[in-house]
């Protein structure tokens, strides 16, 4: 029976290497700018309507694609950089300039036809009506121990 070394240096070595190819490819699929920043929202729900607010300062409303279903809201954009040459003057900059989507999941059903839409100061202001079906109503409940009320359950005979 021969005996074998064990070296766990080599081993170690042939982990690292696989992790690093791991994160290569993570990196590689996902990872774009553009990828890392949404538009901060705010989404408010009132008696018969909810309404969205989306931060988005220095856009303009024609740099705005917003599409609107049933169920979530889909806004599309892109930061455009100044006309300034890019090179001249410029030290640093944290600015973000592309393209970014963001697609909101509604918590119930609205009326899509009916959403009406706002653009002041850098905050997009969608009101979005709910569909009748999901506008709370109140229901007066009456109960059994009224004498007034003969009302009874139907038998089954």
């Amino acid at each position: 029976m021969a005996l074998i070394r064990w070296q766990p240096f080599a081993e170690m070595e042939t982990l690292r290497h696989q992790m690093d190819q791991l994160f290569d490819e993570i990196t590689q699929k996902t990872y774009t700018p553009s990828a890392l920043w949404k538009p901060a929202i705010e989404l408010k729900d009132t008696e018969d309507k909810l309404i969205l607010q989306v931060q988005l300062p220095g856009i303009t409303p024609d740099d705005l694609d917003i599409n609107v279903t049933r169920e979530a809201v889909s806004i599309q954009g892109e930061y455009r950089s100044s006309e300034q040459s890019e090179d001249k003057g410029l030290y640093h900059s944290e600015f973000r300039y592309g393209q970014f989507k963001r697609v909101i999941p509604l918590p119930i059903a609205i009326q899509n036809e009916q959403v009406t839409a706002s653009f002041e100061q850098g905050i997009l202001t969608l009101t979005l009506p709910k569909v009748t079906e999901a506008v709370n109503r109140v229901v007066k409940v009456k109960l059994n121990g009224d004498n007034s009320s003969n009302s009874q359950l139907p038998s089954d005979s």
